[in-house]
């Protein structure tokens, strides 16, 4: 049996589908939350040893990398342990914010997109029967470079969406959302979304429109990732 280490940076953003397919293949899913509390970004616990998991997922976060002040207390030390893994040979699988964080690890760049990203897109891919079209989910508000001697497979108007370097995997989506997951972020995101004009009960519906046939295209991703 593998072992995947998971961090996950608070209550909010669980591994879900992308962990069910992981212990489909026969992973143990080993947990480390970043964040106690949703409300208070600092963190002074030590961040787990990569060494001895044979994958990395880095799930999402409300934070940004680029504007790491409110998580000075944690950020570099997170880039730090996803650096070390992908030098070591561990696969890291980025997912939105940890995407973020790989590409930063490995030499990318960070920074605020145009506009943001929140709901379902379909976003243009090099390898669809691999990496769909989608749609997928997004909420993010930052974009990522791809680090050099990675290779781009997808991207949209706002930002790069799929790139790989080597066996380790950045997306910009969220290949784990549930329609569960998005009905308690609209509730965390409401007033964002109303600035957006965006409806949350909409987006509710859409995204249990999507469930199955989403999970279906992150099983794909996730195999992929595992090659």
């Amino acid at each position: 049996m593998g072992k995947a280490l998971v961090i996950e940076h608070d209550e909010t953003g669980p591994v879900a589908g992308v962990g069910e397919r992981l212990v489909e293949h026969g992973f143990e899913l080993h947990l480390f939350r970043v964040l106690d509390d949703p409300s208070s970004p600092v963190c002074v616990k030590k961040f787990p040893d990569p060494t001895g998991h044979d994958v990395v997922v880095v799930l999402g976060s409300q934070w940004s990398v680029w504007d790491n002040g409110p998580i000075k207390s944690w950020v570099d030390r997170e880039i730090d342990l996803v650096r070390n893994a992908h030098r070591d040979g561990i696969p890291v699988l980025g997912l939105c914010f940890g995407g973020q964080v790989l590409a930063a690890a490995l030499g990318g760049e960070v920074t605020r997109a145009e506009r943001p990203e929140i709901g379902w897109y379909e976003i243009d891919s090099d390898l669809p029967e691999i990496v769909s079209t989608g749609p997928w989910f997004e909420w993010h508000h930052d974009r990522f470079t791809v680090p050099d001697g990675a290779t781009e497979i997808a991207r949209s108007e706002v930002s790069s969406q799929v790139f790989r370097v080597g066996e380790s995997v950045g997306v910009q989506f969220h290949p784990e959302v549930t329609a569960d997951i998005v009905a308690s972020w609209t509730v965390e995101g409401r007033g964002e979304l109303e600035d957006l004009g965006i409806d949350p009960a909409s987006l509710i519906s859409e995204s249990v429109g999507h469930q199955v046939e989403s999970r279906r295209r992150a099983d794909r991703l996730v195999d992929w990732f595992l090659r």
